[in-house]
């Protein structure tokens, strides 16, 4: 029984292996990054296949590893300070396929790190809040507070901007 799961786990990665990349990129924002993060992802997954309770629930019980994963090496990125010996200039990259409205992405960078991840499962994943909930560990109704407040702020933050301008 669990072979046939875990076939089906590694039937679910391979096909979904492009969405995972995305995400992973949206919140480290590195292509090396998001690489090891999808890796490692899939490597934690593979071996804690036979812990899974719920073998319906694949797609958010990978989501829910790939996220805490790109929350790690967020973490790790933000205790690692670099000196004025070590400082260096790191090359522009642009993932074709992946390009966010830079509008977006810099508005969105604005908001808290949970609501970027509400808002990004919802809208560039298209889960339900039920899945984000399962996902992120919170309350459906925090999912729902979360998500609106910060579709608020958002649309607060582009109205500021064009005010700006005109």
């Amino acid at each position: 029984m669990k072979q046939i799961f875990y076939e089906r786990l590694i039937q679910y990665i391979l096909e979904n292996q492009d969405r995972f990349y995305r995400v992973a990129y949206s919140y480290t924002r590195h292509q090396e990054d998001a690489l090891d993060v999808v890796q490692s992802a899939v490597c934690k997954a593979l071996e804690a296949h036979k812990s899974i309770k719920n073998e319906d629930a694949i797609r958010t019980w990978f989501y829910r590893i790939l996220i805490n994963e790109c929350l790690t090496v967020i973490k790790k990125r933000k205790r690692f300070l670099l000196t004025d010996d070590t400082l260096e200039q790191e090359e522009v990259y642009y993932e074709r396929g992946y390009e966010q409205d830079d509008d977006i992405e810099k508005e969105l960078d604005r908001l808290e790190l949970d609501v970027q991840g509400i808002i990004k499962l919802r809208f560039f994943e298209e889960m339900s809040l039920k899945e984000i909930s399962s996902i992120t560990g919170l309350n459906l109704n925090t999912v729902k507070t979360k998500l609106y407040r910060g579709l608020k702020q958002l649309k607060e933050n582009f109205q500021e901007a064009d005010l700006w301008v005109n």
